[in-house]
This record gives structure tokens, C-alpha cells and sequence, in this order.
């Protein structure tokens, strides 16, 4: 998607996400215009093509600013605790009687909605109450069932806390003992890393490794070595979120499925799906 950033309303979203995190720490008058500045001047730049990458930019700038490690560490852990509860109560209901694959990755959907990058605030529980009926608007998951039995090494780019909880859950009763979990190097927004892997232990049922870069997204450009070995060798790749999403779609590879909730106009409009639909998509696939 190397045009995205291109496309006044990306400009517009970022520019709402650093005001946000400018209200959020309460900002001086100096660091406020100094992000700003920041920010316009990234925006004009003609060598960060992607979201992604002007976002990295923008949290690195940040943590300079404000001296803190970890923008929405808070957010994080609250996520992930408020999921692993919600997940607790789905086994001990929802999920006696519908134990079945579809039902499981519609979970891993939903809980793409937890997501601070794109959202001031979301609904997980309205998300979760929707997803047993909700439809995909693009549907590969026949494919991606089948994918999942034949592959004997699938590597699973996760995409934000809170949400990991459900990949978890997906990974657990679907795929156990397959799975490679990604995260990423450092803290990023509210993406996932090894540390929050280690909170809900996903290292319990899967490998976890970073792709040994901190920006929201997977760009295979400015990943790891070892990272990248081990997806040349996956027998399939599974794609959370919309953040990997703009990294990867314009790769056309039969092993890569993403899963997503499509959460802005410009993604819907590529997609030619709804804003808000779920999608299980592999694009080497007619949609």
C-alpha cells in the first residue's frame, strides 16, 4: 500500500492520534509545537511512504519528549486484563456450546477493535456480542481452515494488547503447537510486545519472537534476519490486524491470510468492503 499516506484523510488520522497523545501527557506549549512541527515536516516527507512508519517516527519523537518508555503502558495492561476476564467468562458460556473454528476466529477478529491508535475509547464487549453473527465481508476462512491442517509451521503476526488474549484463544483450540507469535521489538503504540506475550502466555502455547523493528506494522524491508528466516520457511502466515495489513497487502503470496475489523475509510475503499466489516482475506484470492 505504498500510496496510502498519500491520501489526505491518512494525514488527517495522524494529526488526530498526536493531538491525542498531546492532551493525553499534557504537553508545554514548547513540546507542543515542537511535535507538531514534527509531525508536518514527516508528513511531507517523500522516504516514510506508509502510515506505519511516520507513527514509529512520531512515538519515537514522544518518548524523547516526555521521557516515557512506554506511551500507553497503562492502556496495555488494562486491555489485557479486560480481555483475559472477557475470555474467562466466553469459556465458561458462550464458548460450552460453540466450540467450533468459525466461532473462534470470529473472536480474533473482534478483538482487533482493542486498538488506542485508531480509537480514543472502543466497546470490546459490544464487539464480542456481535461477532458470532457479524459476516465477513471479504470470507477466505474455508481457505484458512484448510491452510491451518496442512501447515506444520504457522507464523501469527499479532497486532495490539488486549487483543492478544483472543489470538490466544484462536491459537489454543486451532492451531496448538504450530505457531510462531510475533510481536514487535519495542513499545509502539499499544501493539504487542514479548512482555505482554509473557503477561496473557501466549509462550506457553506458541514460540513467541519480535520482527526486530518498532513500527505498527510488519515491513519486511526493515525486519530482522532471524525474523525473516522464519518467514520465508512458514508453511502459512496469519496477518492481525490493520496496521500488518498496510505493510503486507501488496505482497502476493499464497501463505498470507489477514484478519482484520476494517477501521478507516481508506482501507475500506481499497478492500471495496464496509468501514467497520470483518475480513479474513488472502489476496492471491478473488474478492
Amino acid at each position: 500500500m505504498h500510496n496510502t499516506i498519500l491520501h489526505k484523510d491518512c494525514s488527517l488520522c495522524i494529526k488526530r492520534g498526536v493531538e491525542r497523545l498531546i492532551n493525553k501527557f499534557n504537553l508545554s506549549k514548547d513540546k507542543e509545537l515542537a511535535i507538531r512541527n514534527f509531525t508536518e515536516n514527516l508528513l511531507k516527507s517523500p522516504n516514510l511512504p506508509i502510515s506505519p512508519l511516520i507513527q514509529r517516527e512520531i512515538n519515537r519523537e514522544l518518548i524523547k519528549l516526555t521521557n516515557i518508555p512506554d506511551l500507553y503502558k497503562k492502556e496495555k495492561e488494562e486491555s489485557n486484563k479486560i480481555a483475559m476476564e472477557l475470555v474467562e467468562n466466553l469459556k465458561t458460556n458462550l464458548l460450552k456450546e460453540n466450540r467450533n473454528f468459525k466461532t473462534f476466529l470470529r473472536f480474533a477478529i473482534a478483538g482487533n477493535i482493542m486498538d488506542y491508535g485508531a480509537f480514543d475509547n472502543f466497546d470490546i464487549n459490544n464487539s464480542i456480542g456481535k461477532a458470532l453473527n457479524m459476516k465477513f465481508s471479504i470470507d477466505h476462512s474455508e481457505q484458512l481452515y484448510e491452510k491451518i491442517q496442512e501447515a506444520k509451521t504457522i507464523l501469527y503476526l499479532g497486532d495490539n494488547a488486549g487483543e492478544i488474549v483472543f489470538d490466544k484463544l484462536f491459537i489454543e483450540n486451532c492451531m496448538k503447537n504450530k505457531v510462531i507469535y510475533v510481536v514487535k521489538a519495542s513499545a509502539i503504540i499499544n501493539d504487542v510486545t514479548i512482555k505482554d506475550a509473557k503477561y496473557v502466555g501466549m509462550h506457553k502455547i506458541a514460540k513467541v519472537i519480535s520482527n526486530g523493528f518498532d513500527a505498527p506494522s510488519t515491513i519486511l524491508s526493515k525486519s530482522s534476519s532471524e525474523f525473516l528466516e522464519d518467514y520465508k520457511s512458514a508453511d502459512l502466515i496469519i496477518s492481525k490486524g490493520q496496521g500488518n495489513l498496510e505493510g503486507l497487502l501488496d505482497e502476493k503470496d499464497k501463505r498470507l491470510f489477514f484478519l482484520l475489523m476494517v477501521k478507516c475509510d481508506i482501507i475500506a475503499q481499497r478492500l471495496k468492503v464496509e468501514k467497520n466489516s470483518f475480513v479474513v482475506l488472502n489476496n492471491t484470492y478473488e474478492y
